[in-house]
């Protein structure tokens, strides 16, 4: 598939900014399942880019000047593989698998959260983990905003509402509890007519032989619609954009994605 993408990020301060800094993943790398045609990102500084931990690109934008807004503009073109039954042909990657089994702060299981881990009887099959994706999206329903990013996956099982994140960040909670190596992956997805937003979350599984990505919100696997922009242990560390600030007081921001899809000429 040949994907066309366009994100727009705003950021608007009350007041003056004097300082800045922005830490972005907003670069996807080629690899089994995509090729990068061509990819830009404007910003209004000098991108400072390397990988983190993880292999993904990470690109550091510092603004020294005062400044009442950011405005960061993002599109490239995708070639993307079509998958079978969401297996990458990627390696194992730079980070050991057992990084993968451990909890964070964002997907720490309470008692809920390993009652739903023992839903399903295995976790040894493709089609074993997309039976726990569709128990994770018939308990959690699609409704945004009704949790924030600092969310974690225990939480959003209690409140029985969330988006693509606690969708994502529940599967690597069951999978961890059941000693299954699991990361999260941040990127964009077609929305074609769907609810769901072109920003998108999912999980890679490990099953021994290598990963399947799993769309946990649709309870499908990854496919040939989807672009990658990094892969980590949680949201934390695979998020697109975090940063930090000196003044500014409320911030307002605006976010416009679209993702369109073609069969390659």
């Amino acid at each position: 598939m040949y994907l066309t993408i366009r994100h727009d990020t705003a950021y608007r301060y009350e007041t003056t900014v004097h300082y800045s800094i922005q830490q972005l993943r907003f670069m996807p790398s080629s690899g089994a399942s995509q090729t990068v045609r061509r990819w830009s990102i404007d910003a209004p500084g000098k991108l400072d880019s390397t990988f983190d931990a993880y292999g993904n690109v990470l690109q550091t934008l510092v603004l020294n000047k005062p400044h009442s807004e950011i405005r960061l503009h993002v599109s490239g073109e995708i070639d993307t593989i079509a998958l079978v039954d969401g297996q990458l042909r990627d390696a194992v990657g730079p980070i050991p698998l057992e990084h993968y089994t451990c909890a964070t702060r964002l997907t720490e299981a309470d008692g809920a959260v390993r009652e739903l881990a023992q839903s399903v009887a295995s976790l040894d099959s493709p089609r074993g983990l997309i039976k726990l994706a569709e128990e994770i999206a018939q308990r959690v329903k699609y409704r945004p905003g009704t949790t924030e990013v600092t969310s974690t996956a225990s939480e959003a099982l209690a409140l029985g509402n969330g988006v693509c994140q606690d969708h994502a960040h529940l599967m690597l909670a069951c999978c961890r509890l059941r000693g299954v190596p699991a990361r999260y992956v941040s990127g964009y997805i077609e929305p074609g007519k769907g609810p769901h937003g072109a920003s998108h979350a999912w999980v890679d599984v490990w099953l021994g032989t290598g990963w399947i990505s799993v769309d946990v919100t649709h309870a499908a696997f990854a496919s040939e619609i989807y672009c990658r922009l990094a892969a980590a242990r949680d949201y934390e560390a695979a998020a697109p954009i975090r940063g930090r600030r000196i003044g500014g007081l409320e911030e307002k921001l605006n976010v416009s994605v679209t993702v369109s899809a073609q069969l390659p000429q």
